[in-house]
């Protein structure tokens, strides 16, 4: 999912050039067609991302509509963060990111987390800060080591976090 503004089309164009498509929509413009397509999408087996702190952030904080949507569908949910080296960052809200050519990328990805279908509110709030840890904890790992990447002393190491 990626918002109706103009940043989410820059978004939507580059993601079709890979064989993705964008759902389009966000937290304050289209979020429950765009949820509703997620879903469908979701349920015919597609791989489906959201840029979860929305359009208007605040950056890095995580909105709830992947916990709805894991909840809605089962489908287990994870943070993940890519990390440049060198970058042309757009004077935007979230600070936009263009990756130079050539520059050492560090993706991580947070372990799965399952929301159950029948999660009440207060269950539905602990998944949400939950996916927000994840989401941090990915984010300052990959910030911290993408320096690293390539290097003799950053052995490749898998492990859930």
């Amino acid at each position: 999912m990626t918002s109706q503004s103009f940043d989410g089309e820059y978004i939507a164009r580059i993601i079709k050039k890979f064989g993705f498509v964008a759902v389009r929509g966000s937290s304050n413009r289209g979020a429950v067609r765009a949820l509703l397509g997620m879903r469908r999408d979701s349920e015919q087996g597609w791989t489906v991302a959201f840029t979860i702190d929305g359009p208007r952030g605040p950056r890095y904080v995580a909105k709830p509509g992947p916990v709805l949507l894991a909840r809605a569908t089962r489908v287990p949910l994870s943070a993940f963060h890519i990390a440049v080296e060198k970058a042309w960052v757009l004077n935007t809200w979230d600070g936009f990111m263009i990756p130079k050519p050539f520059t050492r990328a560090l993706m991580r990805v947070a372990r799965q987390v399952v929301v159950p279908s029948d999660a009440n509110d207060r269950e539905m709030e602990r998944f949400h800060a939950e996916l927000q840890a994840s989401l941090d904890r990915v984010r300052e790992f990959a910030e911290a080591n993408v320096t690293r990447v390539g290097s003799q002393d950053f052995p490749v190491v898998r492990r859930k976090i």
